[in-house]
């Protein structure tokens, strides 16, 4: 398995992870909720995988969320989160650039640049959770306290009620 930016990240933190691979069949239609999907195809359980969302500010920052997988994010708790009037998803065919990930395999380790994160506090009740590991197909699963440590993320309720 080849090394992803975000596997190296953890490994210079020394924060250990498991790699877990799927077949991708390149649906990332956020309609279709892929990280539901992803859970299926694991076998594990879909509120300890957490889909990452990059989003853009009125000020034009990028802003990225993690959230579980069973849940929809809380646009108005996002914003108040990041202290913004307003956020909106990033376009698909923005994300590549920004990132250096496509949709799909947009990870909240090893981005281009390191942007605010915000990961939701669910994240603290799990074991182990699951994030993309930066390319279509391929999990990290890791301690939920690392991945807040190895992203730089502040966990709050994101949860859309």
């Amino acid at each position: 398995m080849k090394k992803t930016n975000a596997m190296r990240i953890l490994d210079g933190l020394k924060i250990p992870y498991e790699t877990f691979s799927y077949d991708d069949d390149g649906e990332h239609k956020l309609e279709h909720g892929a990280a539901a999907m992803t859970a299926e195809k694991l076998g594990i359980d879909p509120a300890a995988v957490y889909k990452t969302i990059v989003m853009r500010t009125e000020k034009k920052e990028v802003v990225v969320f993690c959230q579980s997988a069973l849940h929809e994010i809380n646009l108005k708790k996002a914003r108040n989160a990041c202290g913004a009037k307003e956020v909106t998803p990033v376009k698909p065919d923005e994300l590549l650039s920004l990132t250096g990930y496509i949709r799909g395999g947009c990870s909240p380790l090893g981005m281009k640049r390191k942007f605010a994160t915000y990961i939701d506090q669910s994240i603290l009740s799990h074991e182990k959770v699951y994030v993309s590991a930066g390319v279509r197909g391929q999990q990290i699963a890791l301690a939920p306290q690392d991945l807040v440590k190895a992203s730089g993320a502040e966990t709050v309720d994101l949860v859309l009620e």
